[in-house]
């Protein structure tokens, strides 16, 4: 069904109307709202109601907006540019192992969790099973790995290299999106409850600590009241970096379509993605800048602006999800549902043993699941300063998405009935 209003003209406003209710609503003094945000993060509703806009209120749709592509292409990058300009490196490297120990974890989890939830479904509902015929379904699932640990170009790897054909691939998209953002909406929502979760964990979140305390620090020792020339000058680092960014990508990218072979045969296709240099560049711009004159930009609101651009996004991404699709495919959703409950639990029995704070939980679970586009959104939940964590690790889940989509794939088709 065609929704209420189709211009993104008009869908844009109706979601920064949204975002500003949020905003206006969580910094109310009234103590109804003070309690209400106490228990939900405001972050998580500039999510889900942009969804509920989708479905069930039908004003708005995901799939008929250009929204999505525009924040992730140009204001994410510009954002990433932007959050790094006052990016603390030392810090970073101070958050120690436990960060990398968390990515790989949540990289287990995806690929153990793939065959566990075939067992399980056809144990207790072998005919969902039969989606595609039951000897294909193990294929369609492949690319929800290739998603789960890289992103969209594993993803597209995964459905050339087993042969998925169009009609199951779009019904394993089902599983991929449905299952990644409710997902994804936990963690925002439990970025609210960070520290009585670290408690239960035993974590030691000093190292954090410090990290966040040195970036507000330095924020606030710089902070004033911008001037025009000073906005002019934000908005054109951030775009023009991601200017350089896309040329990058424009020109890298072919280079990588004639050497396509080369990285088949290594399984690095997620390196002919113009997304995935995208973000490398505008990251590398930002971290660079970083070392420059350039940081003093942040006492005029860089990451503040940036901030702005995160939370676009966040609405936008919301507004991809229908949950309407979760209930015409129960048995689909069964096997997502299935398969994220293994990657959580051995991310909560990782963390509880090595005592990880919730923060490497989030952001290690994300880099696979959500990548570039949400991991510093999830990141950024816990602090603006800590964005750059989600974008690093995220990265890194690019470059391992294939080898770990094809092991699961293996496993997978080991386990199929």
């Amino acid at each position: 069904m065609e929704p209420f209003f189709t211009n993104d003209a008009v869908v844009l406003g109706l979601l920064l109307i949204v975002i500003a209710a949020v905003f206006h609503t969580s910094h109310s003094p009234k103590p109804l709202w003070k309690k209400f945000y106490t228990i939900v993060p405001s972050i998580l509703l500039c999510y889900f109601l942009p969804a509920l806009l989708n479905w069930p209120l039908g004003l708005i749709s995901g799939e008929e907006s250009n929204l999505y592509f525009v924040a992730s292409r140009y204001l994410l990058p510009a954002s990433l540019v932007l959050l790094c300009l006052s990016i603390d490196l030392k810090g970073i490297i101070n958050l120690g192992p436990k960060a990398l120990i968390m990515f790989f974890a949540a990289t287990i989890g995806i690929v153990i969790g793939g065959p566990i939830a075939i067992l399980f479904i056809s144990a207790v509902a072998p005919s969902v099973l039969d989606v595609g015929g039951a000897e294909e379904v193990w294929r369609g699932l492949t690319t929800v790995a290739g998603s789960w640990i890289g992103g969209g170009a594993n993803q597209a790897s995964m459905k050339e290299i087993y042969e998925v054909s169009d009609e199951l691939f779009s019904q394993m998209i089902v599983i991929d999106v449905i299952c990644a953002n409710i997902w994804t909406g936990f963690l925002l929502y439990g970025a609210n409850q960070a520290k009585r979760v670290d408690r239960w964990l035993k974590s030691d979140t000093t190292a954090i600590d410090d990290l966040k305390k040195r970036v507000e620090d330095y924020q606030e020792s710089i902070a004033k009241v911008p001037t025009l020339n000073e906005v002019m000058t934000i908005l054109a680092v951030a775009f023009g970096a991601t200017a350089l960014a896309r040329w990058g990508a424009d020109s890298i990218q072919p280079v990588m379509e004639r050497n396509i072979d080369f990285l088949d045969k290594y399984n690095l296709t997620s390196l002919n993605s113009d997304f995935f240099w995208l973000v490398v560049i505008a990251t590398t711009i930002g971290v660079g800048l970083s070392f420059t004159k350039a940081r003093k930009l942040e006492g005029a609101g860089a990451s503040r602006l940036g901030s702005v651009f995160i939370f676009i996004l966040v609405a936008t991404i919301g507004m991809q999800m229908n949950i309407r699709e979760v209930f015409d495919n129960p048995g689909l959703f069964a096997i997502g549902i299935s398969w994220m409950l293994v990657h959580v639990i051995i991310m909560i029995i990782v963390a509880k043993i090595i005592k990880a704070p919730f923060f490497f939980v989030a952001v290690g679970s994300q880099a696979n699941v959500g990548g570039a586009a949400s991991a510093p959104v999830v990141a950024s939940a816990f602090s603006p300063a800590l964005a750059p964590v989600g974008v690093l690790l995220a990265v890194l889940g690019y470059a391992l998405g294939t080898y770990g989509a094809i092991l699961c794939a293996q496993l997978m088709e080991w386990v199929s009935p």
